[in-house]
């Protein structure tokens, strides 16, 4: 990989964003691109905090899967055991870990197995949606897609039921549960959940498609268990090299399902490489693209961070070679 290849493509495509390589504890390129608030004229740095979209999905499955290892929780548990009279139509033999391997098959409040263009308003009132009983009426009444262990089929729902299951067999909120689990442990001092209506100096407002609008109305305002989380490559990086000293590493890396429509396989809340030992995570929005890549056999890493949501993917195609 050449890294003038890398600034060809962030010209060519006006690209907005970040990009960062690693291999093991010395960072190979790391440079920074666009704006992260264009009204402003604020450059992005590499320091810059982006929203993650369903990159965050790995921090719920490890939150969640550190309950597990506590005894809080098992990868068996029927969702229904903690669900109550809440969301009826989730079947009775749905467990923890159909739900983190998308093959629960309960109905999803954005299911992008439909027709959806990433620039509709999507979930409604998204200033509400501070907390995680406030999407109990968005996941509601929505009807299965099929059987609980039948396929896999990619689920949003089932990530926001999972922090549900987590809150309440805890006791604790999924924002505290992630932060005493994960970011803490982990490091990951730039990394967190950020109200998209008061965004901090130090992070990208995300942009719809062709447009300078920004994506506050379209996502929730804050980030639950499916996704949204923002971070920095740097705390990427980290994130990488703690998880693979933590206990949890073999457990969300053991390939649970092949993926062929994405030339993926499926672990425990990451994507793994379809012949490799690289493990992956991914996210797309409303103003938001990311893609981070670690292969624990060389210890390279590469992310690739936008904010807008065609961003990050011709530059992560590129890395690819590096994998």
């Amino acid at each position: 990989m050449r890294w003038e290849d890398i600034e060809g493509i962030a010209r060519d495509t006006g690209f907005s964003g970040v990009v960062r390589v690693d291999r093991g504890d010395e960072t190979e390129f790391s440079a920074a691109y666009g704006f992260a608030n264009r009204a402003y004229r604020v450059p992005n740095t590499v320091d810059t905090r982006f929203g993650i979209a369903s990159g965050s999905k790995g921090f719920t499955a490890l939150t969640v899967l550190s309950l597990v290892r506590d005894g809080v929780l098992g990868l068996g548990t029927a969702a229904r055991s903690l669900l109550g009279g809440d969301l009826p139509l989730v079947a009775d033999d749905v467990t923890v870990e159909h739900l983190l391997t998308h093959t629960s098959g309960i109905g999803d409040y954005l299911d992008e197995e439909a027709e959806m263009d990433v620039n509709d308003h999507l979930v409604g009132a998204v200033h509400v949606l501070t907390t995680t009983e406030a999407f109990l009426p968005l996941l509601d009444g929505i009807p299965p897609k099929f059987a609980a262990g039948e396929r896999f089929g990619y689920c949003n729902s089932g990530y926001v039921v999972l922090a549900l299951l987590a809150e309440r067999a805890s006791g604790r909120t999924y924002h505290d549960l992630v932060r005493e689990r994960v970011l803490t442990p982990f490091g990951l001092t730039r990394t967190g959940f950020l109200r998209s209506d008061e965004l901090p100096a130090d992070a990208a407002v995300g942009y719809l498609d062709g447009s300078d609008r920004s994506n506050v109305f379209h996502l929730p305002v804050l980030a639950n268990g499916d996704g949204g989380i923002h971070t920095t490559a740097g705390d990427m990086a980290r994130f990488w090299r703690a998880l693979f000293e933590s206990d949890l590493a073999d457990e969300v890396r053991r390939p649970r399902h092949d993926v062929p429509e994405e030339s993926l396989r499926y672990g425990l809340g990451f994507w793994l490489h379809g012949t490799s030992d690289a493990v992956i995570l991914a996210g797309w929005d409303a103003g938001a693209s990311f893609r981070s890549t670690h292969d624990p056999r060389t210890g390279t890493t590469a992310t690739v961070l936008s904010n807008t949501s065609p961003g990050a993917w011709p530059i992560a195609r590129a890395l690819t070679t590096l994998f």
